[in-house]
């Protein structure tokens, strides 16, 4: 990948338009990353941080129109390779957020503009859009390890989707909900006996908590849908 201004290739749109909204929620992502300062962070969690990086500047693309930072996002999000979790059907498990999602909705923006088709077209050829290949990735060699580990569900208006994680001792647990945008998504981390330990509830469809343990032990991760209508959302962690 070219560094931010580099010059020279189809890619050129995209670095102009997202460097600095790239590096802006970087930091926010990094903030997430080092806020366990004694705690271990495998690669599948810088995964999870990088995979809400890509949601953030996704959705600045999205409330100002703009397709680089859409084509941006794409490209951030494919270098994550991730594993679904065991289910019974496949489309069940098909991520709510794609590299060929985020594609497409910077090719409806780019009607007119060759420079942004060119770079649509290039990372196309680069991250298949078979749904079988993107939920596979996590075979690929990879700085993320074998990638997280992810599911998706269907919530309906106000539900909440609840479930235990193993947490490991002495390593970051990192997880995040990416909702498909129509509704508010919360998220609640508590200890078995109800005491809270994490808590995003900002307002957007990408909630995400970090938190470690000195000891393994089990955590309680609840999903909130806060609007008034259902909405589907991919559950990351590591």
């Amino acid at each position: 990948m070219r560094a931010c201004g580099e010059r020279g290739d189809s890619m050129t749109i995209a670095t102009r338009f997202g460097c600095g909204l790239v590096l802006a929620a970087s930091l926010l992502a990094v903030g997430a990353a080092t806020a366990q300062t004694s705690a271990a962070v495998s690669p599948e969690a810088q995964g999870v941080a990088q995979v809400v990086t890509a949601a953030n500047v996704a959705a600045w693309g999205r409330s100002h129109q703009d397709a680089g930072a859409l084509i941006m996002a794409a490209r951030i999000l494919a270098e994550v390779p991730v594993r679904p979790a065991p289910t019974s059907g496949a489309e069940a498990t098909r991520p709510v957020l794609t590299p060929a999602s985020l594609l497409d909705e910077a090719a409806a923006l780019s009607i007119g503009d060759q420079a942004a088709l060119d770079a649509i077209a290039y990372l196309r050829d680069q991250n298949p859009t078979d749904a079988e290949t993107e939920s596979v990735r996590g075979v690929r060699s990879s700085p993320f390890g074998q990638g997280p580990i992810f599911m998706v569900r269907e919530l309906k208006a106000r539900e909440t989707y609840g479930f235990e994680v193993e947490a490991r001792g002495g390593e970051v647990l990192r997880v995040a909900a990416i909702g498909d945008g129509d509704t508010n998504i919360d998220m609640v981390v508590r200890e078995p006996g109800g005491a809270l330990v994490c808590q995003d509830g900002f307002g957007d469809h990408y909630p995400v908590c970090t938190v470690a343990r000195a000891r393994p032990g089990p955590m309680r991760i609840d999903i909130v849908n806060r609007g008034a209508i259902w909405t589907k959302v991919q559950i990351l962690s590591n």
